[in-house]
């Protein structure tokens, strides 16, 4: 039997929103119900509010304001949180920070290469120290033609970096300083700034091609110069744990001892027990929105990855209708291993310049499964930059706006 809507607003841990926090905005009809809709400012629209350790980037991922939102809410401490779309592992550390067990899915081995690491992070001197013994002044292997992005002396610390990651991982010898090295170079690759081993190329979170950079260098009239590849992995480093207190560290530490990371397929999850998650928070791939191996390769590369392989194993429908048969396994399996009371926040976005909302096709998609869709929550932030950034309007083709479906299990 569907539980009535009000049901969202008596959750039995907190209410999801206050009148003060939002208006109804209408309701969706679905399978012969009206599903209500929410819009208003849920979360922070501050960008810089987060703990430092979630700014490493990566294409299409969500501020941890959303997940920390429902986090807060929705579970209690113990809780099993889980993302079976992890990307860059926002709803894991940000889990993880408020005292939660986790589970974190993703297709692409990257993800758990950013958000291992964070869950235990090295102290500042053992990373300084780990990198001064390492010799980066030759090469150790071939390498592709990277200059238009790297000086020749970057690319040689670069190529005899990820040798040595290589052959630590290769002995099964690596360590957390490796492993966090490893993110945070992965993360510095290229990017828009002087913080970056390159030169001025797009936003960090893809790679541009190597023609494509070219002609950027020839609109710019640039050449890379040479980045210090240890100043810059200290830098970030800092940056990434300059607000981490005892108690984040505590609690990062103590969801690290049991974490479950898997690379596959969402919708075959065999490792996580039945009837075991009380949140989901996730986002899917929207249709063919993100070219994954296109944004990707340069850090699959120095990852030692198959950028096409990986890709060819992501959720990229080009029809809503292939989307749907994709999504529906996924959420047969989050009914599977959610708890009896537990909830789905399930993060869709518009698509096609607004021409497809897939929260209208969410919705059928969980109830089939058997949740019950409480409410639809429309967030709209008034913070601007990535707006800018990609030349559209505030809250307009997605920038700044959130579509969340949540699914309670009954």
């Amino acid at each position: 039997m569907r539980a009535s809507a009000s049901a969202l607003a008596a959750a039995p841990l907190a209410p999801l929103f206050t009148a003060a926090m939002a208006d109804a905005a209408g309701t969706l009809r679905s399978g012969g119900a009206d599903i209500p809709v929410y819009r208003g400012e849920f979360w922070t629209a501050k960008q810089r509010q987060a703990t430092p350790i979630h700014e490493v980037s990566y294409r299409a991922c969500f501020k941890p304001q959303l997940p920390a939102y429902f986090i807060s809410r929705l579970t209690a401490p113990g809780d099993t949180v889980y993302d079976p779309f992890s990307g860059r592992g926002t709803t894991a550390i940000e889990a993880a920070l408020h005292g939660r067990r986790i589970v974190a899915n993703d297709v692409n081995p990257l993800s758990a290469i950013f958000t291992r690491p964070r869950l235990t992070p090295p102290a500042l001197d053992t990373v300084a120290a780990r990198l001064a013994e390492i010799d980066l002044g030759t090469a150790a292997i071939a390498a592709p033609d990277l200059s238009m992005f790297f000086h020749a002396r970057t690319m040689r610390e670069i190529g005899a970096l990820r040798a040595y990651l290589q052959r630590r991982h290769a002995a099964n010898d690596g360590d957390a300083a490796d492993r966090w090295i490893r993110m945070v170079a992965t993360n510095r690759l290229t990017g828009h700034s002087k913080g970056f081993f390159s030169v001025y190329t797009l936003p960090p979170n893809q790679a541009a091609s190597a023609q494509n950079q070219l002609r950027i260098n020839s609109t710019r009239g640039q050449a890379p110069e040479y980045r210090d590849t240890r100043a810059l992995i200290l830098k970030k480093s800092r940056q990434l744990q300059g607000r981490l207190d005892e108690r984040a560290r505590q609690n990062l530490r103590a969801a690290a001892a049991d974490a479950l990371f898997m690379t596959g397929p969402a919708a075959s999850t065999p490792q996580i027990p039945a009837a075991s998650v009380q949140l989901t928070v996730t986002s899917p791939p929207f249709l063919d929105v993100v070219q994954y191996a296109q944004d990707n390769w340069l850090r699959c590369w120095f990852n030692d990855l198959d950028a096409e392989a990986i890709a060819a194993g992501i959720t990229m429908s080009r029809t809503v209708e292939e989307w749907d048969q994709r999504m529906a396994p996924v959420f047969a399996e989050l009914y599977r291993v959610t708890k009896p009371g537990g909830w789905v926040a399930f993060e869709v976005g518009e698509v096609r310049k607004g021409k497809i909302r897939l929260e209208e096709h969410v919705v059928p998609l969980g109830t089939a499964a058997g949740f019950a869709c409480e409410a639809i929550l429309i967030n709209e932030q008034r913070f601007t930059k990535t707006a800018n950034i990609w030349g559209v309007g505030n809250n307009e083709a997605g920038t700044n706006s959130n579509r969340i479906v949540m699914f309670r299990k009954f």
